[in-house]
């Protein structure tokens, strides 16, 4: 607990031959859920996490870091400024994109669907991805700002989560997260 005289740093490292190879699930599930649930502790506070060289060679996917989403949105020598919309839940496709359009237009950089956030009956996946692009072309043209948006294209399988994905970019909105 910050600022008791019992707290400590602890530095925690594991052999490369523990993890697969490119996967980050297991990585995580590793290293945060094995120490989040080491009982004795009464509180924990994850600091940094650094992957070796050697790892992060075996994940192929894109080479996307910060400088790639500054080269993006054209945004350097600041932070970045986004949030979650909320509620995160209940609102219909188009006061969702609503709500995505006035937080962009009143200056944030991007913002991101929760990840409770699916293709609920009062919500369809597919509404929601139109508003919430329109959201984004309006409030770029008029702040002159390139905005983003991560839509949750998360599905009940990995086909459908493809096509929402190709959707999203078809739409024009090629920033996408998904939950395990």
């Amino acid at each position: 607990i910050p600022g008791e005289d019992d707290s400590f740093f602890a530095y925690v490292a594991y052999p490369i031959d523990l993890f697969e190879e490119g996967s980050v699930t297991n990585l995580l599930t590793s290293v945060v859920g094995n120490v989040f649930g080491f009982k004795a502790l009464r509180a924990l506070r994850l600091e940094d996490l650094r992957i070796s060289k050697a790892y992060a060679k075996t994940f192929f996917g894109p080479p996307h870091g910060i400088q790639v989403e500054r080269d993006k949105l054209n945004k350097y020598g600041r932070a970045f400024l986004g949030c979650t919309i909320k509620p995160k839940l209940g609102l219909s496709a188009k006061n969702y994109g609503r709500a995505c359009y006035e937080c962009l237009r009143g200056g944030l950089d991007f913002t991101k669907d929760d990840e409770n956030v699916n293709s609920q009956p009062f919500m369809r996946w597919r509404d929601r991805f139109a508003f919430v692009a329109e959201g984004i072309y309006k409030s770029q043209a008029e702040t002159g700002e390139i905005k983003g948006h991560y839509l949750n294209a998360t599905a009940p399988t990995s086909e459908e989560m493809l096509f929402r994905a190709q959707t999203a970019k078809d739409f024009g909105v090629p920033i996408i997260m998904h939950d395990y």
